[in-house]
């Protein structure tokens, strides 16, 4: 896969397009053509790529709940024991916040079209996302003792409510910068974390 630095494929570009399609008309207002007009080709074009709008979403769901699932598997991997468990969950705090700001249209598909998906997709989708919240609970549990697996479980479901509200945060333009978006972020996260173990 393609870092965030490469140079993206056709196909990366007709997702991330399709994404921000879907996220500001709705699945059903857009149409093979409009996708296909956004990357420069025909929208029969687009089935050189994708056999439908469906396979796109599905694509973009079960993709970045993956994405998120190896991108925190990854941090743990390169703690590996060296770090402590708050260093740990400051890592997938941040890897976390790279996607909120970085794929807002995501959160909004995920929010309006998940159940759009063919029943396996969405079943995919949910295993990936346990899977994440399992490891988050874990961490959360090593940083916080105090914490029950029940208040621990709650807590990074409330969290992850908190980091994916930055669609809802006003257009990229108007947001206080990248940099001190994400510094709030993280501290609020991290203090919703402190406030369950209080």
């Amino acid at each position: 896969m393609a870092s965030r630095t490469d140079a993206p494929t056709r196909r990366q570009q007709i997702l991330r397009e399709a994404a921000r399609l879907f996220a500001e008309r709705g699945f059903h207002g857009v149409g093979v053509d409009e996708i296909g007009a956004a990357v420069g080709i025909s929208g029969p074009g687009l089935y050189r790529h994708f056999p439908g709008k469906d396979a796109m979403l599905a694509e973009l769901l079960v993709g970045i709940s993956g994405q998120l699932l190896t991108g925190a598997r990854r941090r743990l991997s390169e703690a590996d024991g060296h770090a402590d468990a708050s260093a740990v969950l400051d890592s997938l705090i941040e890897g976390h916040i790279d996607f909120a700001l970085d794929d807002r249209p995501l959160i909004t598909l995920h929010d309006r079209e998940l159940d759009r998906l063919r029943e396996s997709d969405r079943k995919l989708v949910r295993q990936l996302q346990r899977q994440y919240v399992e490891l988050w609970v874990e961490i959360v549990r090593k940083a916080h003792p105090a914490l029950t697996e029940p208040t621990a479980r709650s807590a990074v479901h409330s969290v992850f409510g908190l980091l994916n509200s930055t669609p809802h945060l006003g257009r990229a333009g108007t947001l206080p910068g990248r940099a001190v978006t994400a510094t709030l972020l993280h501290r609020m996260a991290r203090g919703a974390f402190a406030a369950a173990g209080a």
